[in-house]
């Protein structure tokens, strides 16, 4: 499973600590304030795969709606998931409108939380579909985690090797250096060297050729180019 990495603005310290272990367990990255303006320096400054995003937080009751205004209008791009109690109508369409992606009222279920987030992120890397093309005329199936090549053969591929290149091909046209795809694929692991991600590149380059995944001198892999018809 690929991590994804999350900002989470909630201002319930205890709610906080409880949606962060959840989704660190599921393996993915987060850091977490319970302040608008804190939170809206992290997603200028740093990349996230998605944003969770209370309304109400300490600056107002409004303030997740002017964070995430604030963002869009800095041309910050990042999925928004609205997590929050103000569940009416009329919130829903204001958080809509302010650039949300997703809204979800509180109470709620931690797998339908989880659901959305991975939707959402899939959405952003414009994978609306559950296969994903490769370079070489591959072909890697999300749901099954199945690789196929051009004729519809399958590959076979480790875990670790499907989650490498399915972080590759989700975001097809970024660079990952080795620390990032460390983090990604094998979060939570103490002591990971980097040249582990060489092993790993090297390995999928034995079985999908050479262009599948290509180098990025001076900072580490990308996806090669994908052929379109």
């Amino acid at each position: 499973m690929l991590s994804m990495r999350l900002l989470l603005i909630e201002d319930d310290p205890r709610l906080r600590e409880l949606i962060a272990q959840g989704l660190r367990e599921a393996g993915h990255i987060l850091e977490g304030t319970g302040l608008a303006r804190e939170g809206l320096n992290l997603a200028r400054a740093e990349e996230f795969d998605a944003i969770i995003l209370d309304v109400m937080l300490a600056e107002s009751q409004d303030a997740g709606f002017e964070m995430a205004r604030a963002l869009r209008d800095s041309g910050v791009n990042t999925p928004i998931l609205f997590l929050t109690a103000r569940a009416d109508m009329d919130s829903r369409l204001r958080g809509l409108d302010v650039g949300g992606d997703d809204y979800l009222g509180k109470p709620f279920d931690f797998r339908e939380l989880y659901a959305r987030l991975s939707a959402l992120v899939r959405r952003s890397a414009g994978q609306t579909r559950n296969t994903l093309p490769l370079p070489g005329g591959f072909c890697l199936d999300l749901l099954a985690r199945h690789l196929m090549d051009a004729l519809g053969h399958p590959i076979s591929l480790t875990p670790r090797e499907f989650d490498l290149l399915e972080g590759f091909a989700l975001h097809s046209s970024r660079a990952y250096s080795r620390e990032e795809l460390i983090a990604r694929v094998w979060s939570g692991q103490a002591a990971v060297d980097s040249r582990v991600v060489d092993v790993y590149v090297g390995n999928l380059r034995r079985k999908l050729g050479e262009g599948v995944i290509v180098t990025v001198r001076g900072h580490g892999y990308r996806l090669g180019v994908v052929d379109t018809p």
